[in-house]
């Protein structure tokens, strides 16, 4: 793996927290309207790292799951249900 690579690697905890503090600051209103659409455009940017994250992560687990060439597919469940 290449060092560019190692460092475009998502941090999903830490992004995660970054989209809800533009969330909060956005919510709270003391914003101006430019410094709203920068918080809105940079929480798109963060959401969609997210969603590339966990698309990367569902690959992985798809990946270990292959038993042969057969996808062994069962469906989630939390632990805490």
């Amino acid at each position: 793996m290449s060092v560019a690579k190692e460092q475009k690697a998502v941090d999903f905890e830490q992004q995660l927290a970054s989209l809800e503090a533009l969330v909060e600051s956005l919510e709270s209103g003391e914003l101006s309207l430019e410094e709203s659409l920068k918080s809105f455009e940079s929480g798109i940017k963060v959401a969609r790292d997210c969603q590339q994250a966990l698309k990367a992560a569902e690959q992985k687990v798809e990946l270990l799951m292959r038993q042969g060439d057969e996808l062994v597919s069962q469906p989630f469940e939390p632990e805490d249900q």
